[in-house]
């Protein structure tokens, strides 16, 4: 049996993102089938779009973000749920001025997190792009 409280759990910084922490809250050393997370994005912060191997069940504790999932794009406030199939494309983006945080149980399997370049009509022409 594993008890302890979430504030004695070391967060991570998440390099792919903006302002946003990680803490594996059960790993797979202590859960043979599944890993619980926890995501802390700051204002202003947030996620490119990228692609995961495994699904994600998430919950949302507190704040505000855009969400996008494949074409869907939405907003999700605390206590909405979230799933997000294995090989999507999705983002986040912190809305407001609290931060977003989210529990997130992914399996524990194997992962690869790759990032997705976004459409071309989304790109910046060459002059839009600073010198």
């Amino acid at each position: 049996m594993t008890i302890r409280p979430s504030r004695t759990v070391p967060q991570e910084v998440v390099a792919a993102g903006t302002g946003t922490t990680r803490q594996v809250l059960i790993g797979p050393d202590e859960a043979p089938h599944f890993a619980l997370r926890k995501f802390i994005m700051q204002p202003g912060g947030g996620m490119p779009l990228h692609t995961n191997t495994v699904e994600h069940e998430q919950y949302v504790l507190r704040g505000r973000a855009r969400v996008v999932i494949g074409e869907e794009v939405a907003e999700v406030k605390k206590d909405d749920v979230v799933f997000i199939p294995a090989g999507v494309p999705h983002s986040y983006a912190v809305v407001g001025d609290e931060p977003f945080e989210f529990l997130c149980v992914v399996p524990n399997l194997p992962d690869e997190t790759r990032l997705v370049e976004p459409p071309e009509e989304e790109k910046p022409s060459m002059e839009e792009t600073p010198a």
